[in-house]
């Protein structure tokens, strides 16, 4: 029965369709039956496939082939009709057990999509241009000439479609915008091929060519060369650069060491970048020397490195935009590093900056004590009157609530530390004094009233230190197995701190115990649970440790409803603590709420 569609004869063919041949071999027995499928189920399985592909796919592509712009339906009425259509149905009804396999192998390969990077340049042509009309017989002038030879360059490599901003999105109509700034990321990531073309990169050109090019300039490139998995970059006359005729340049240790260099984003990331919360600080500072044509697309063009869909504004201006962006990163990861900035404040927020040029500096953190150092720090700390209030410190600071946007308001959990004294020391250098930290300088644009204990201001002033959760160390320590549901949380000093946490360590299961039961009446960190308590304790004081090292902090002004603006600083304002010993009796942790 198998042999039966294979043997018919063409003149058969020319009297019976093909699909009915199959339907009459589908007629035998149960048994043999069970071995197929019908046509409709076949049909059925293509088509869901297809969905699925055009999902990560732009809604308009242009076909290599015949030159014309395809939407959606086009292209798939292209498969429809198509020889790999026929042969594919004919292969998912008789052999029905590899068909899902089959199917999906034949319609990736149809529908592979080639992408364009590059530099928008004069007379770049749109929709209208090219929307029903053969690509390859227009004028040769301005874009058209890169638009045809991109076309061909991927017609050459044996794709059928290719994808170019400027023409393929219908820039008048804003639902499609906001669709494609939100999509363009996976359209990248799911693309067959992404050609960086370099117009400013003359043939022939020697290493060093690519860092110099203008396409390191701009703020969409960033995540058109991070997304793909293939990429190939080319010269000015459509000749790949350096003469690399490999199939991937990311696989090129030369081009990704001098595209390194230039951009500043680590190798790692540049071949395998994850989009995704971690990491932002890093992540705005790749951005923070890019340039875009319209303002707001410097944080449009983040999107799909964070992962986030928001809505697109054009007109909302750049502070509104990236302050909606910055907002989203915070309220879902609860990373602060995009806190850390220098320059002058949003007026969406004035925790954020007005500008991604803010995120050029590093990051002000210091770096964390080496390992010997950090014991011989927990060492001299070690007191076993201290073991109660150091442990009960660490479960609270554990169960924070992690900082909040609302209506544009930050409400961030912080170290407190009361400003007592201000003294002008230059035209915007001022001298501060805070109860608990080291006197300190700011540099600010900021017009601050000198005040003193025997002139005390009316405004109270704080100087603060965001929580961070990666303080803790807790690499490693929440994946025990054995956590306990419905624990009742030892008693904090501040109600007002809300404690929460979606899991328990066993260190806070210990905490439930009396206290001479875990550690033993007379202080003894071995208590009934030996090393354990002794690791408990030895964590907690790390962290005292980790809060005793110089940290950036934020100078906060009380206003008349009593919540609190940044004042921003031109310079990081870096703060230590006077007594380490002591730091634990003295940490004052509230949530402020911050305009």
């Amino acid at each position: 029965m198998l042999s039966r569609l294979d043997d018919v004869s063409d003149a058969q063919t020319q009297s019976e369709s093909w699909m009915e041949v199959v339907s009459t071999s589908l007629t035998f027995s149960p048994e043999l039956r069970q071995q197929f499928v019908t046509l409709s189920e076949a049909e059925g399985a293509i088509q869901k496939v297809i969905r699925a592909q055009m999902e990560n796919a732009p809604p308009r592509l242009l076909d290599t082939t015949t030159g014309l712009l395809c939407d959606r339906n086009a292209r798939t009425n292209t498969f429809d009709t198509s020889a790999e259509y026929k042969e594919l149905v004919s292969l998912t009804m008789k052999h029905a057990d590899h068909r899902m396999e089959r199917i999906k192998e034949t319609v990736a390969r149809f529908f592979r999509c080639v992408m364009l990077s590059h530099r928008w340049e004069e007379n770049e042509p749109v929709l209208h241009d090219i929307q029903d009309k053969v690509v390859h017989e227009l004028d040769p002038v301005g874009g058209i000439v890169k638009l045809q030879s991109f076309c061909k360059i991927a017609r050459d490599a044996g794709y059928r479609w290719a994808w170019m901003d400027t023409c393929c999105i219908n820039q008048t109509n804003n639902v499609e915008v906001q669709e494609s700034v939100n999509s363009m990321f996976v359209w990248y990531r799911h693309s067959a091929l992404t050609i960086v073309y370099l117009s400013d990169v003359p043939p022939s050109s020697k290493s060093g060519a690519l860092a110099k090019s203008a396409w390191n300039t701009r703020g969409w490139t960033v995540q058109e060369f991070l997304a793909p998995k293939v990429v190939l970059f080319y010269q000015q006359d459509w000749t790949p650069y350096l003469d690399d005729c490999s199939p991937n340049h990311k696989d090129s240790a030369a081009i990704m060491r001098e595209l390194g260099d230039a951009i500043g984003i680590d190798a790692r990331s540049l071949v395998n970048f994850r989009p995704g919360m971690r990491g932002a600080r890093e992540k705005l500072q790749w951005v923070s020397t890019r340039i875009t044509t319209l303002q707001e697309d410097i944080a449009y063009s983040l999107f799909g490195i964070f992962g986030v869909h928001l809505p697109v504004i054009y007109g909302e201006k750049k502070q509104n935009a990236l302050g909606r962006l910055l907002q989203e990163v915070v309220a879902q990861s609860g990373d602060i590093t995009c806190l850390d900035w220098v320059g002058k404040s949003s007026e969406f927020n004035s925790c954020l900056p007005d500008s991604i040029t803010s995120y050029g500096a590093p990051p002000s953190t210091p770096p964390s004590p080496p390992e010997d150092e950090m014991q011989r720090s927990v060492s001299s700390l070690r007191n076993p009157r201290t073991v109660e209030p150091v442990l009960q410190l660490y479960t609270m600071l554990n169960h924070l609530s992690a900082p909040r946007f609302a209506h544009r308001r930050l409400h961030l959990p912080c170290f407190i530390f009361p400003v007592t004294e201000i003294r002008r020391r230059h035209k915007n250098m001022y001298l501060a004094v805070a109860d608990g930290l080291n006197d300190l300088l700011i540099t600010t644009e900021d017009k601050l009233i000198p005040f003193s204990p025997a002139m005390p201001s009316r405004r109270t002033f704080l100087l603060v230190r965001p929580w961070d959760r990666s303080l803790l160390d807790l690499s490693g320590f929440e994946e025990d197995t054995h956590i306990m549901q419905d624990l009742s949380l030892p008693s904090i000093p501040d109600n007002n701190i809300p404690i929460h946490s979606k899991s328990h360590s066993r260190f806070v299961h210990r905490l439930q115990k009396p206290f001479g039961a875990v550690f033993g009446s007379s202080g003894d960190t071995r208590g009934e649970t030996g090393q354990l308590d002794s690791e408990s304790y030895s964590r907690a004081l790390r962290l005292i440790v980790r809060l005793g090292q110089p940290f950036s902090a934020f100078l906060l002004a009380q206003q008349w409803g009593g919540e609190y603006k940044r004042l921003a600083a031109d310079y990081n304002i870096i703060a230590q603590v006077k007594d380490i010993a002591s730091l634990h009796n003295m940490i004052d942790v509230r949530t402020v709420e911050i305009l």
